[in-house]
């Protein structure tokens, strides 16, 4: 049974996500006139969320909240390009590109994906976002960005 565009399960307060919400949901939760908001995002988390990124690794609400909060108050204007949504199963992969500006710095784009891990209330019990945070940031500080590409390249490549 569909009921604006959410597939019902159970009862009317379970939710599946599909691909093509999740799509709409990050895309209206990055751009908002410059400043994230993820209040209409954060009833579709189970309140045991896990995520983990490249910086950080986090359990619970009350921490993905938080985490939520520092990232609008650090950043001056973010915004996300989603490219496409997939999912298959109890597993929904994004991937995107997101453009911001931090207070002092000029704007960035950062590459990357998340996997969502839906429970059996169709909520995202896990989030891991995948991405290069210093190499998508270096890469738009003048000379410093060729410099640590070659670095990364002679130690890595």
């Amino acid at each position: 049974m569909e009921n604006s565009g959410l597939t019902q399960q159970k009862s009317p307060n379970h939710y599946r996500l599909t691909p093509e919400i999740v799509a709409d949901l990050w895309s209206k939760t990055y751009n908002t006139e410059g400043k994230p908001d993820w209040s209409h995002i954060l009833p579709y988390y189970d309140e045991n969320i896990y995520f983990r990124d490249t910086v950080q690794e986090l359990r619970g609400m009350v921490e993905f909240k938080a985490m939520t909060e520092r990232l609008t108050k650090r950043s001056k204007d973010l915004k996300m390009n989603i490219l496409r949504v997939v999912g298959e199963g109890e597993t929904i992969f994004l991937e995107w590109e997101m453009t911001i500006s931090f207070k002092k710095n000029p704007s960035s784009v950062v590459y990357g994906s998340s996997r969502l891990t839906l429970n059996e209330a169709g909520k995202i019990i896990a989030q891991r976002d995948y991405y290069d945070l210093w190499g998508d940031i270096f890469d738009n500080i003048p000379r410093f960005g060729k410099a640590y590409r070659r670095f990364m390249k002679r130690k890595f490549g």
